[in-house]
């Protein structure tokens, strides 16, 4: 067992963990953050996309140990009081989402991509997204999304 001592979303924890606890495991079931999704297990699909000291990371293949005084922020941690980010914005009136599953590590992808790029072309967020996989909508209106996202961070 470890103690980490973490900043999640903005709030200081400090939690007893096993060494082996992946950190989506943490997020959802220590945490009750339950909008980082898991769908691989494998770092394939990047729906547990978080960000970690600001960078995006998938978080089922990392452990939670291994963050150890650092700063996570989860899809729950982007929207600022109760007013939704504006890449949440954006995936919600460019139809960036469909069943939702892959949209939390879409989102978390995205704006760690306008961090780095604040301008992008559809190639690079094409290019930057390519380990986000999105089983519905083609991805068209992600890409739109991300775009129109682009034009108010």
């Amino acid at each position: 067992m470890t103690v980490i001592n973490l900043k999640v979303n903005g709030k200081k924890i400090s939690k007893e963990i096993s060494d082996s606890i992946l950190l989506s495991d943490f997020l959802r079931e220590k945490l009750s953050l339950t909008g980082t999704h898991v769908g691989c297990d494998t770092s394939q699909c990047g729906a547990c996309v978080v960000h970690l000291n600001g960078n995006s990371v998938k978080s089922c293949t990392t452990l939670a140990a291994d963050c150890d005084n650092s700063e996570i922020t989860t899809i729950e941690g982007l929207s600022n009081n109760g007013k939704m980010h504006p890449m949440q914005e954006a995936f919600k009136k460019n139809h960036g989402l469909q069943c939702g599953f892959c949209t939390p590590g879409m989102v978390m992808s995205a704006v760690d991509l306008l961090k780095k790029n604040k301008n992008p072309n559809e190639k690079e967020i094409r290019d930057w997204l390519e380990g986000n996989i999105c089983r519905c909508t083609g991805y068209q209106g992600i890409v739109e999304a991300v775009k129109d996202a682009a034009s108010k961070v």
